[in-house]
């Protein structure tokens, strides 16, 4: 098997990981002092969230130059340290790659809204519109028109996300030359993959059709403010893919994938992760990207035994036989676990159920950072300290369109923005959580909750806490080859509100016995057929013929690989 196969991923949002200079903001010099912590937690590569030049319009993801560091981050020379300090720990990196668009201060792009003949004008798309306006009806994903008239040349630009983050034309081949050519540049230097972004808005239909949506982005943002049915909710998706059908997944991706696929192989055992869940960037299993994300398992209030198992059904079934999945539960762009699938009273037992099936499923397992020590949503309810854009924008909107109070619009934007889960890590009980020095504002607030032993070093000198949990689970992983390796097996006891599943390589089969409910829960292996030995369990456990659940428990058995005696 490939090491990203059996690895155990732990992404890291830069700014707000470690701060070594006290600026209030995260760096490399800060992630490589804490390089030896993330080896002793157990993680085995490391994806590191945009480090490059940028104008932090998108937190990163307006690159301005695809082969630097940002400043504020430090220098080559300190990223090449941080990446040699996890190869001598024998751990990976991937780093984010943007693929459709840039920074509207990447020099590419000054270049090509300098004038029509500029060599770089067709690196970008642009378009002089119609008598009235735009030359059609498409919205940017973040609010308002596609496209932006820029006065210098009297022509529009399209940009999908937030006009200062202008599309590439990847039909023009000196793009994909230079693009290529910053892939190589990170490969060179011993960089083990990327993780790439946004992969399927990187073409739109050419022909420029007007999408037939028939509502606004207003209407839609009220009739998803408002919706509370099952039929309502996917009403809304129905119209939001309806909106954006000609902008997304086009003709020509596959392509394009399969070429960054052959320049990726010229290295040998580099990864390519695409965020997307549409599994036919798969291709054959082994021409374009080799994992994509099963985001499906995240989509869901309770991760239910039912919910896992047709998540796991569905997924297995549609990857080709060289594929690979990897599962999330959590990322930069959504809630933190913790917050997205507790129940406000059993948190914590909650969020260890979680990761051992995050851990046990089928796949590879991407953790996101402070999650080890149950970070939460922070609640940022001063607008002004809003660095998402999506929260400002959602703070109007709620103002506007919903006729919400100021200080009711800041709790919303608050949650339906992305800063709730990029706050910065919280390493001790001390004012910012240790991020930084106290007479320095953090670039965002720290969650209060370091007070009350959401912090690394509290946690560290108690052998009951989360982050202990986090690291015997990861061992356990790590031990038991079935569970990196082993094909997946649902089982489904009389009590189906058990989620039970086998991995099963050639050298052991595990069972893997999970209770995620509230209830205690009792299950009769008498007629399973296997001696078993206990791997984990939360708590002391005989396996005889029977086993009690309790509630939220976690039990893994190594199966002896000979029947029971029927006697």
């Amino acid at each position: 098997m490939k090491w990203w196969q059996k690895a155990v991923f732990y992404q890291i949002y830069p700014r707000s990981f470690a701060d070594s200079n006290g600026d209030g903001i995260g760096d490399l010099a800060g992630m490589i002092c804490r390089l030896d912590y993330l080896k002793d937690l157990g993680v085995d590569a490391i994806w590191l969230s945009p480090h490059y030049p940028s104008p932090q319009v998108d937190c990163g993801y307006d690159v301005a130059d695809y082969t630097a560091v940002a400043p504020e981050y430090g220098t080559l020379d300190d990223f090449r340290c941080f990446l040699d300090g996890l190869h001598e720990r024998g751990m990976y990196l991937i780093l984010d790659l943007v693929l459709n668009h840039t920074s509207d201060q990447h020099p590419w792009f000054i270049e090509s809204r300098s004038s029509k003949t500029n060599p770089k004008r067709d690196w970008y798309v642009w378009h002089p519109g119609h008598k009235h306006g735009p030359p059609n009806n498409w919205l940017s994903a973040f609010g308002g028109s596609a496209w932006e008239f820029d006065e210098t040349t009297g022509e529009y630009y399209y940009h999908y996300f937030f006009k200062e983050q202008p599309d590439l034309n990847w039909q023009h081949p000196d793009v994909r030359n230079a693009m290529w050519d910053s892939v190589r540049f990170w490969l060179d230097m011993g960089v083990d993959g990327f993780r790439l972004d946004a992969v399927g808005t990187i073409f739109e239909d050419p022909a420029l059709p007007d999408h037939k949506a028939g509502v606004t982005q207003d209407d839609l943002y009220r009739m998803d403010r408002l919706a509370q049915t099952a039929a309502e909710h996917a009403r809304v998706a129905r119209l939001w893919e309806e909106m954006y059908q000609p902008q997304h997944d086009q003709p020509g991706i596959h392509e394009l994938m399969q070429e960054l696929r052959s320049v990726v192989d010229e290295y040998p055992d580099r990864v390519l992760v695409g965020e997307t869940d549409d599994m036919t960037y798969y291709g054959n299993g082994e021409n374009e990207l080799h994992m994509v994300f099963n985001f499906p398992l995240m989509r869901t209030r309770w991760l239910t035994a039912d919910w896992v198992r047709k998540n796991q059904e569905e997924r297995l079934a549609g990857i080709p036989s060289k594929g690979w999945q990897c599962n999330p539960l959590g990322n930069h762009d959504c809630g933190r676990m913790i917050s997205e699938f507790g129940d406000g009273q059993h948190d914590e037992e909650i969020a260890r159920l979680n990761l051992a099936m995050l851990l046990t499923l089928k796949g590879t397992p991407f953790l996101y950072y402070g999650e080890e020590i149950g970070m939460t949503n922070a609640s940022i309810e001063n607008p002004s300290d809003f660095r998402d854009p999506l929260s400002s924008q959602a703070y109007e909107m709620e103002i506007r369109l919903m006729g919400a109070p100021p200080e009711l619009a800041a709790v919303y934007a608050s949650q339906r923005g992305r800063d709730k889960a990029r706050t910065p890590m919280q390493w001790e009980n001390a004012p910012h959580g240790g991020f930084c020095p106290a007479n320095v504002k953090p670039w965002l607030p720290v969650n209060d909750n370091y007070q009350h032993g959401v912090n690394v070093h509290d946690q560290l000198q108690d052998p009951n806490s989360l982050w202990w949990y986090y690291q015997r689970i990861i061992e356990v992983r790590r031990e038991n080859p079935a569970l990196q390796e082993g094909e997946y097996e649902a089982v489904v006891f009389q009590d189906d509100q058990i989620l039970a599943y086998r991995r099963v390589s050639p050298e052991q089969a595990c069972l893997i016995l999970l209770n995620p409910t509230a209830e205690i829960r009792f299950l009769d292996l008498k007629h399973a057929g296997f001696a078993y030995r206990i791997v984990y369990s939360h708590h002391p456990l005989d396996v005889m013929d029977s086993i009690t659940l309790q509630p939220w428990d976690v039990v893994i058995l190594n199966e002896s690989g000979f029947q029971r005696d029927s006697c």
